[in-house]
């Protein structure tokens, strides 16, 4: 009966689920499922893009979490502000990896998990779906320590705290409307501006500020802690979760291709939400505790809002602990909802938020066991909460290139995205992004393993590897794309209508030799780096 739905409303299309096809009802507006009208005045694009706000800004704040916070504080408090031109080099990386995925989510309405596993097989379909729900449950304990660690400073108890943050999550997702559910995520949205007042009880300057945002440098100069922080600083900001949930999000909140730069502008909205409160929290802790015995001496996010309170004010420790929990809970929020919707892609079952518990009590329940199963961990006295924090780190830093990789596969493949590929000079950005985020994984998992290596050296030379990899495969795409006869791509006359057919009617990608290498050796890089994180983490969690 779905399916009969879904093709009267559509004509034949990927669309699994009747629930993702109708009008989108944002926490901001409602856009007509037939509405074909011109946005002729800035208010009517305006009141669209109000409706349209949701999954971009949320995936990128998303990010912004316990651990987020808890790595930007250390910034600060470590090294100044001489690290937050980092955050400007995030923005294009940000908006080049969301936007591919907006872009998979309007166009195919099929989840990420979902077109992996019929593009490149059973065995990468369940293996991004099995790492990915190995990384967001680590990261979803993460979310309750900083609950935890939040309000601790409020004297309040975490055995009152988490459980109570662990049944409001699920109560908020679980209610059956998608736009209560976003109206929810968009008041924490907003609680994440906190960070601003929080800033300016810092009294910064702004001569400094502005000169470490636009010249790189390093407080300190160049060492292997300064390098893995930057790279943790990558991590947080950029993870595999995002990926799936914002593909899957932009599916349940039924977004078409007629709405993809409306949401494309959502997205880009988001990259600089994100920045500017990564970049106040860097400021917060740079000028509270740049004169002080606290500078360099960072331990946690409840050690830094002790130390606010103790250098400002205890206003301005409350205020920071606000903005832990808040980053805590949209975090939490976002990667278990993005892993539930990764298991409904994988199981064929009814995932969405406009469904109510009976209508999808796999999807619910899914979540509802993640949250209880990370909020119990945190109240087990004595659990390794430490390893499970470097653990979360060192793993997003291994999947991560691997989750890109096929993001940038699966734009360029003509059967699922049509007129939507990426053209050339996107791929070219998308595989330089790539490349970098492959080095920063390597030395990650390299300096986990090893923790003695010279990590400068290390970079040094996997830069010099990739400089020389990538000017080699754009000569060879060079020479390629002279002999290659130039075709335009299926529905080029209409793409704000030209959707993704259903998966059985496509055809089989053709790979070349070159192709199944790489994706042979990505395979074994993944298996051997993960088999040995796992050794070094049994290692630690024994203490030997």
């Amino acid at each position: 009966m779905a399916d009969d739905i879904i093709e009267a409303a559509t004509g034949p299309s990927a669309v699994l689920d009747d629930a993702h096809l109708g009008d989108i009802r944002g926490a901001l507006g409602t856009i007509r499922q037939h509405d074909l009208g011109a946005r002729r005045t800035w208010r009517a694009r305006l009141l669209t893009l109000a409706a349209i706000v949701g999954p971009g800004i949320i995936v990128m704040v998303g990010d912004n979490d316990a651990g987020g916070v808890a790595t930007y504080s250390q910034a600060g408090q470590n090294y100044g502000t001489s690290l937050l031109w980092t955050l400007i080099l995030l923005i294009p990386v940000l908006v080049v990896n969301q936007e591919m995925v907006v872009r998979l989510g309007a166009v195919t309405g099929v989840g990420h998990a979902r077109l992996i596993k019929e593009r490149f097989g059973r065995f990468w379909g369940w293996f991004s779906v099995g790492d990915l729900f190995l990384l967001d449950f680590l990261t979803i304990v993460t979310e309750f320590i900083g609950v935890d660690l939040a309000f601790s400073y409020f004297g309040v108890s975490k055995y009152i705290s988490v459980p109570v943050a662990a049944v409001a999550l699920v109560v908020m997702t679980a209610s059956g409307s998608f736009r209560r559910w976003e109206r929810f995520m968009l008041l924490f949205v907003l609680a994440n501006f906190l960070v601003i007042p929080l800033a300016v009880f810092a009294h910064p300057h702004a001569a400094p500020v502005l000169h470490d945002l636009v010249v790189p440098g390093i407080r300190g100069g160049v060492n292997s802690t300064s390098v893995l922080l930057i790279i943790a600083i990558v991590g947080t900001t950029v993870a595999p979760w995002q990926l799936f949930f914002q593909q899957s999000n932009i599916i349940d909140k039924r977004i078409t291709p007629r709405w993809i730069n409306y949401e494309r502008a959502d997205t880009v909205l988001g990259s600089f939400v994100t920045v500017v409160g990564a970049g106040a929290m860097i400021v917060t802790c740079a000028f509270a505790f740049g004169h002080s015995h606290f500078f360099g001496n960072f331990t946690d996010a409840g050690g830094v809002a002790r130390a606010l309170s103790h250098q400002l004010s205890y206003t301005a420790g409350a205020l920071y602990a606000i903005v832990l929990v808040n980053a805590s809970i949209i975090g939490a929020a976002a990667v278990t909802l993005g892993t539930s919707y990764a298991f409904g892609d994988m199981f064929g079952t009814r995932h969405s938020l406009h469904r109510n518990f009976r209508e999808a009590p796999g999807f619910y329940s899914s979540f509802a066991a993640l949250v209880a199963l990370a909020a119990g961990i945190v109240l087990i006295p004595g659990a390794p909460l430490g390893l499970i924090t470097t653990s979360v780190q060192a793993l997003a830093g291994v999947l991560l290139p691997s989750a890109s990789v096929f993001l940038l596969l699966l734009c360029n493949d003509k059967e699922v995205l049509g007129p939507w590929v990426n053209r050339p000079w996107l791929n070219a950005i998308a595989a330089f992004i790539i490349g970098v985020l492959l080095i920063l994984s390597l030395i990650l998992v390299v300096t986990t393993m090893f923790p003695a290596i010279d990590v400068t050296l290390l970079t040094v030379a996997l830069s010099a590897v990739l400089l020389a990899t990538l000017a080699a495969g754009a000569a060879a795409y060079a020479l390629t794309s002279r002999r290659r006869p130039i075709t335009a791509a299926a529905g080029a006359g209409h793409r704000d209508t030209w959707r993704m057919p259903p998966l059985a009617l496509l055809g089989r990608p053709e790979w070349s030799r070159g192709r199944t290498a790489s994706m042979w050796a990505l395979r074994g890089y993944l298996v051997v780096a993960v088999v040995l994180l796992l050794v070094k983490a049994v290692q630690l969690g024994t203490g030997h």
